[in-house]
């Protein structure tokens, strides 16, 4: 019934924009069939698995129309809470990791050591790469490497989950290369964008350490208090994995308003460049482990821990430490793109499972 309705909304929407009548209906026409058809998708048992992704694009496409009701909130401007945000999702990853998912370095040292030289390697190269080829003005190109620069994305445990991939090296992947950004994002950044923009490589540290790795343990550490008691149980990492969902949609809508007006003006080219980075990044995280000889469950889930990014870290250090609201722009494009195509990808994996005998 949503679907239907919100397919009209767009056939209206598409008549008023082609006809150049009614041009004031097209944005809350747009907005309101967006969010119909996040509903929708969550709604349906066959969809839920786009429902995340449904979710951030509507927040971004939104945020992009109606740029203000991001922007500020009554006395509070939306990019200053995004320090909080992120502070908040990566809580909340946190809170679902324990001692074991760290111990398991030791009895899957191979999967996790390729997928962090792949991770750590691959995509800030990639970034670097596309950012010379499409000639991008200095700061842009920033965005594109600081994005690569960035450890896994928050998401990237459930999407392998979807994938029938192996999670249990999805979430330890992430844990690690979360815990090991502090040297590694600044350092590839000094590498590969210091003669273009200053780094300041203690200033990204110290950001990235307070605002990522001190949220991650203190939710490990809530963890482990929490182990045995009352408040301990599946509603309550239920619970704040959902938190981390709306921070993460509302962190991608406030970066997308942000850059609104210049996503307009270089939008379609740099949508271009950040799709083959998030595309090339699976593909080349999927070959380099399979070899590296790991099975084609590893494979898999290296391959989207490899090309799903923490958008919202980049667009922070753009904004917060870089002080580039330009190098943004490249991160609030990433984050939709790449829960879109992470969807797309499960959903292909889950019916196609692994024939090694692993999930």
């Amino acid at each position: 019934m949503l679907l239907g309705v919100t397919a009209f909304m767009v056939f209206i929407a598409g008549y008023f924009w082609i006809a150049e009548t009614y041009s004031e209906w097209l944005a809350p026409l747009l907005a309101t069939s967006t969010l119909f058809a996040s509903i929708a998708i969550a709604s349906h048992s066959k969809m839920r698995t786009y429902a995340f992704a449904s979710w951030v694009v509507c927040f971004v496409f939104v945020a992009i129309l109606y740029p203000s009701r991001f922007l500020r909130i009554g006395p509070i401007e939306g990019v200053n809470t995004l320090t909080y945000l992120i502070q908040i999702a990566m809580f909340g990853m946190g809170a679902t990791l324990t001692t074991s998912d760290f111990a398991r370095v030791v009895r899957m040292p191979k999967g996790v050591a390729v997928g962090m030289l792949l991770q750590f390697s691959v995509m800030p190269l990639l970034g670097w790469s596309l950012a010379t080829l499409f000639a991008f003005p200095p700061e842009i190109g920033t965005g594109l490497i600081l994005v690569g620069a960035c450890p896994g994305g928050v998401s990237s445990n459930v999407i392998t989950y979807l994938a029938k991939g192996n999670v249990a090296l999805s979430v330890t992947m992430t844990a690690c290369s979360t815990l090991a950004s502090p040297i590694m994002t600044p350092l590839m950044m000094y590498l590969l964008a210091g003669k273009s923009v200053p780094i300041n490589y203690m200033d990204m540290f110290l950001s990235i350490l307070f605002t990522v790795v001190v949220p991650v343990v203190a939710g490990l550490v809530c963890n482990a208090l929490l182990q045995g008691s009352r408040f301990k149980g599946a509603n309550l990492e239920s619970y704040l994995a959902t938190l981390s969902m709306i921070a993460i949609c509302i962190i991608c809508g406030i970066i997308a308003a942000n850059s609104s007006q210049a996503i307009q003006e270089v939008g379609w080219l740099l949508l271009l460049a950040v799709l083959l980075h998030n595309v090339i990044g699976y593909l080349l995280g999927y070959f380099g482990a399979k070899a590296s000889s790991l099975n084609e469950s590893d494979s898999r889930t290296i391959a989207i821990e490899v090309g799903l990014q923490n958008g919202g870290m980049a667009a922070m250090l753009a904004t917060k430490v870089l002080k580039l609201p330009a190098a943004a722009i490249a991160p609030a494009l990433f984050a939709p793109v790449m829960n879109v195509s992470g969807s797309l990808l499960a959903a292909w994996w889950s019916s196609n499972p692994t024939s090694d005998g692993t999930e």
